[in-house]
């Protein structure tokens, strides 16, 4: 029984996530705004040849350091993310979900769409 609550309680709580797809200007007014350090899941060199300022590189690809640095977030607060286009942002964003994050925007079009 406690096997089938503790199934059910983690979907529910996946359920109750949500993620939200900004384009450029709502992105950009949102983490100037709420002061936010959004979270580059692209690759360190990909990061590093160019990226939003006061973001914070987080590679999806590096599933072991992805996973324990999201780990010792405040899963109530809201979670800001982007790659290149969006596919690996949409990727992170599901994750972050399973994870137990209440709130997850991603940047339309990603890096792509920024510049």
């Amino acid at each position: 029984m406690s096997f089938l609550s503790a199934l059910f309680g983690k979907k529910a709580q996946e359920a109750t996530g949500t993620i939200t797809v900004l384009n450029k200007k709502e992105y950009a007014t949102q983490i100037v705004t709420n002061n936010i350090e959004p979270f580059d899941v692209r690759t360190p060199s990909e990061y590093n040849s160019g990226h939003i300022k006061k973001a914070i590189n987080v590679d999806i690809f590096n599933a072991g350091n992805f996973n324990s640095y999201f780990e010792k977030l405040d899963r109530e607060k809201p979670v800001y993310v982007y790659c290149r286009s969006g596919a690996r942002s949409q990727k992170a964003a599901h994750k972050l979900l399973k994870m137990g994050f209440a709130q997850v925007y991603d940047l339309k079009g990603g890096y792509n769409s920024w510049n």
